[in-house]
């Protein structure tokens, strides 16, 4: 899972996109979620931390 200092998260789109704003909907398409219970391992960097942090109601993080 983690190589060296790199620290990686899982991210899982739980909840669909309907009925939420278009900046959070681009938020999910940056983490790269496109699908419900789609799922990404991403680098733990303060920009992708914000990023789930604006749509924290859509995904789940799994460390």
């Amino acid at each position: 899972m983690a190589t060296d200092n790199t620290k990686t998260i899982r991210v899982r789109l739980v909840k669909g996109l309907r009925g939420c704003q278009q900046r959070h909907r681009l938020s999910v398409n940056a983490l790269g979620l496109r699908k419900l219970n789609d799922v990404r391992e991403l680098k733990d960097s303060p920009s992708v931390r914000g990023l789930i942090n604006q749509v924290y109601y859509l995904v789940r993080v799994e460390e």
